[in-house]
């Protein structure tokens, strides 16, 4: 008794001093709903600068984990209540690090600024409509166009992606889900969305270098599907092939696949397409509130018999 009294104490003692430190607390990296909110702004004052100032000025997120490169799901407006949410899945380089930034410090590839501007958009065009954007970073994209060759990645993110849509359907039952993928995300969108719920009737590719399937049709019957690149778009000079662990096949974009084509005037490059004033960023917005863009400006690509099953 007096050797367990002995033992408590000291361990107070080393405790008091920093000499002993406790087991840390597990990162939180379940991807809730809206209850997840004060879990993740707990850690994320604990992780301290910058994510503490993200908590602090208001921001929520579902999902936080700042191991390895990191995940975060950040939610603009009100999920709690959103009839109309889309899940903007980024691509290939993109890190905790660089999710408020952007990669290379350009704020446009940041996946928080472009869940923003995606979520002001849909605001601009109905302001009674009840709409939420998630940023989801919520697997570990490829750290480069070489390790981007292949599907691992995203088939992992895949997995983590289609449990977020059933959780958002089981929760928001009456809500519609848009899917955009840019770049590698298209492919993760396009893996995801084979068995997700019907309550994602949209997938959006921006830049996409692929989606596993080569016709728009095996992404699923009744969900609409559409496509841009810009024509300065690096991602046109990538190979269409599929080889075993290899290549992604044919790009959402090309005419045979039978996406919908989506307007890119005001797009440029290959991280152009959610910038304010760019008319994909605003039939973004209008694919995700009313599932059709801007007539006008979007038309049916080739093979369109093939295409989009409705």
């Amino acid at each position: 008794m007096h050797r367990t009294r002995a033992t408590r104490a000291a361990l107070a003692v080393l405790l008091g001093v920093g000499l002993v430190l406790p087991t840390p607390p597990e990162p939180v990296t379940a991807a809730g709903f809206v209850e997840a909110y004060p879990a993740t702004a707990a850690a994320m004052r604990a992780a301290g600068p910058p994510y503490a100032d993200w908590v602090g000025a208001g921001r929520r997120f579902l999902l936080f984990d700042p191991r390895g490169d990191g995940r975060a799901v950040e939610v603009r407006g009100d999920l709690a209540v959103a009839d109309r949410i889309v899940v903007l899945v980024p691509g290939v380089g993109s890190t905790l690090r660089d999710f408020d930034r952007g990669l290379g410090g350009v704020p446009r590839r940041a996946p928080a600024v472009q869940a923003g501007e995606l979520h002001r958009a849909m605001r601009a065009a109905d302001p009674d409509a009840r709409v939420a954007v998630l940023a989801w970073l919520g697997y570990d994209p490829p750290d480069g166009v070489l390790a981007a060759a292949g599907p691992a990645d995203a088939r992992a993110g895949a997995v983590a992606l289609r449990g977020l849509l059933r959780g958002l359907a089981a929760r928001r039952p009456g809500a519609t889900v848009t899917l955009v993928g840019h770049s590698y995300g298209a492919l993760v969108a396009g893996l995801a969305v084979r068995g997700a719920p019907a309550q994602v009737t949209d997938v959006v590719t921006l830049g996409g270098v692929g989606t596993g399937v080569d016709r728009a049709a095996a992404l699923g019957t009744g969900r609409r599907v559409w496509a841009a690149e810009a024509p300065d778009d690096w991602i046109r000079r990538v190979p269409q092939v599929r080889l075993p662990g290899l290549g992604h096949g044919r790009r959402p974009a090309d005419p045979a696949f039978g996406a919908y084509a989506l307007p890119v005037a005001g797009a440029h490059g290959h991280d152009g397409y959610l910038v304010p004033g760019s008319a994909t960023l605003a039939a973004v917005a209008a694919v995700a509130l009313t599932g059709a863009a801007d007539p006008a400006a979007t038309a049916r690509t080739a093979d369109a018999g093939a295409g989009v099953a409705r």
